[in-house]
């Protein structure tokens, strides 16, 4: 008789689910707590297995739900929106004084303002405050440099992008593959080396150009794409401004999914990161640096085939990168000349 209650109990709960069009969230909440009292056997270990999540997970919405006296809507997502948030306590008289402040010293930040502010007024002052009126005012040294980048924030808010940390990594060939930007000072004079590494194979590709712009990042996946001569699953750089117009829109063309690493996380690409410094160490400090950029790149192109043909790779048990695609995968190499001819340059 009390294991028919028990079992009503929980009907009556999915059927309120139901009827108060509770979300998929927090119906998926309810499964937890029913399977956790039914096929469970209140075992929160077994439940948090059977369910793939964390035990901490699970106790926060149990407890939750228990300490208000089992009410479904304590399985919704809760507002994370802060009780108090911050209000313009900025007075008048604070504001037209450091509007004067800002305009005779426009160059000075917003900490060497305050200095300026409590000296002259010896009233004291939050770089916070002085931030406020600033923006409000919009008192910038150079009022389009300044509109030019919150419009860049404000797209950046917009385009959520996807992290790299929501990609579940393969060992596939050619599943992704990870750029970077390598920056050369040389006297006056730049030059930008973009770098290629497929993560299960290690193959490395790189190139360099005289300008980091995404015109020259579109002609490196152009001659990437047709140096594998397959389709790329997906791509993985960071936020850098060569990767964005042309090289996004070439990536689209192509059907690749592009992923980003997280800003000073190295972590996120440790394949890329590897085969820069390699360069750098086994080759390019070698004096092999020169400006004029053909040149450089043939010479480059010699070095790439015996990283990829000759040099064993530790990581891949001591094979070299086009020995690890022939056997691990027991596929012969589509791989073409590392110096592709057929390019958009």
């Amino acid at each position: 008789m009390n294991r028919k209650n028990v079992k009503s109990k929980y009907d009556k709960w999915r059927e309120k689910a139901q009827k108060w069009k509770l979300s998929a969230n927090a119906r998926l909440r309810l499964e937890w707590i029913i399977f956790y009292h039914t096929q469970g056997n209140k075992n929160a270990a077994g439940t948090c297995r059977h369910f793939g999540m964390s035990r901490k997970t699970f106790y926060k919405w149990y407890n939750r739900f228990n300490e208000a006296n089992e009410h479904l809507e304590e399985l919704e997502d809760q507002s994370r929106e802060p009780y108090n948030k911050r209000k313009w306590e900025v007075s008048l008289k604070q504001e037209i004084r450091i509007k004067e402040l800002r305009r005779e010293h426009m160059h000075y930040g917003k900490k060497k303002l305050k200095v300026l502010y409590e000296k002259k007024y010896s009233e004291e002052i939050s770089t916070w405050k002085i931030e406020r009126v600033v923006r409000k005012h919009k008192l910038y040294p150079d009022q389009i440099k300044a509109e030019k980048i919150a419009r860049k924030r404000a797209r950046g808010r917009k385009s959520q992008k996807k992290r790299i940390t929501q990609l579940k990594k393969e060992e596939q060939l050619w599943f992704l593959l990870q750029l970077d930007t390598i920056v050369i000072y040389w006297d006056k004079f730049k030059r930008y080396i973009i770098t290629a590494v497929d993560h299960a194979s290690k193959l490395g590709y790189a190139r360099m150009y005289k300008r980091k712009s995404s015109r020259a990042a579109k002609d490196f996946l152009h001659r990437l794409q047709y140096l594998i001569g397959v389709s790329i699953q997906n791509l993985q750089t960071d936020n850098g401004s060569e990767f964005t117009y042309y090289f996004d829109k070439t990536s689209k063309e192509f059907g690749i999914n592009r992923y980003f690493s997280r800003v000073k996380t190295p972590k996120d690409n440790p394949e890329i990161e590897r085969f820069n410094q390699t360069l750098e160490y086994e080759w390019l400090n070698d004096g092999n640096f020169e400006l004029n950029c053909n040149n450089f790149n043939k010479r480059l192109t010699k070095w790439l085939v015996e990283y990829n043909f000759n040099r064993p790779h530790q990581t891949l048990d001591y094979l070299t990168p086009m020995e690890y695609i022939e056997k691990e995968h027991n596929e012969k190499s589509k791989v073409l000349p590392m110096y592709p001819a057929s390019t958009l340059n």
